[in-house]
């Protein structure tokens, strides 16, 4: 069983238990097979990663996730049937623990938020480096929101260009609220981390969105992770 395996690297495994650690479980979703099988390979030669299964569709992929729980599915855009964004958002509502890890061939503004707003960890261009697939697969393990080095440049001079030109400074709380919302994390889970009522934390939201002149969360989440706005800073200090 993949959970009872043990790796050299404690840095890149995940809890399996009290006093144990595994390797972090993937499930390969590509239609072509020369590509799925050169993916799961590639990923196989990180000791702290493993490959629990392969899938050529949709269907097949959400069949494993039902069976192997990975941590990470790896998943295509472009899939016979039901499309990669739309087996994220299933894959979202039956599994509280895999992540999705988009890997597509299309960088367009569209299809990026369409993948966030289907609730992925991740969106990752086929152009990528094999240490770069293997840096985002341990990054959305880990939690936090991973995009493509080249859509988080393009996205700041977006940014840069236009809305932060009149975009108002945020106060040190909104911040650690733009930075929580970068993980993930729902309102009521913010509200916990940052010891706040749930009211002030949905101000904090709203208060973000409109001095950076964002439409939603999702916005918001690619917003802090193209500025490199991912850790709350620490309270009281300069950022």
């Amino acid at each position: 069983m993949a959970d009872e395996r043990q790796a050299g690297a404690a840095g890149d495994l995940v809890p399996a238990g009290p006093g144990v650690r595994r390797p972090i479980a993937i499930l390969v979703v590509e239609d072509h097979r020369l590509v799925r099988e050169g993916t799961a390979e590639l990923l196989e030669r990180d000791p702290g990663l493993t490959v629990v299964g392969q899938a050529a569709s949709a269907e097949q992929a959400l069949h494993l996730i039902g069976t192997l729980n990975p941590d990470v599915a790896l998943v295509d855009v472009e899939l016979p049937g039901m499309n990669g964004i739309a087996l994220a958002r299933e894959i979202a509502a039956r599994s509280a623990t895999t992540r999705v890890l988009v890997l597509s061939a299309y960088d367009d503004y569209a299809y990026v938020i369409g993948a966030l707003e289907a609730g992925v960890a991740g969106y990752l261009l086929k152009t990528a480096s094999g240490r770069e697939l293997v840096d985002a697969v341990r990054t959305a393990a880990g939690g936090a929101l991973v995009l493509d080095e080249s859509i988080s440049r393009r996205l700041t001079r977006r940014w840069r260009s236009g809305l932060d030109s009149a975009a108002v400074p945020l106060t040190a709380r909104e911040s650690e609220v733009l930075a929580l919302i970068a993980q993930g994390m729902s309102n009521k889970q913010i509200a916990g981390t940052l010891a706040l009522g749930l009211r002030t934390v949905e101000s904090h939201v709203s208060s973000v969105l409109g001095k950076l002149g964002l439409g939603s969360r999702t916005e918001a989440a690619l917003y802090a992770v193209s500025h490199r706005l991912t850790q709350p800073q620490a309270r009281g200090k300069p950022g």
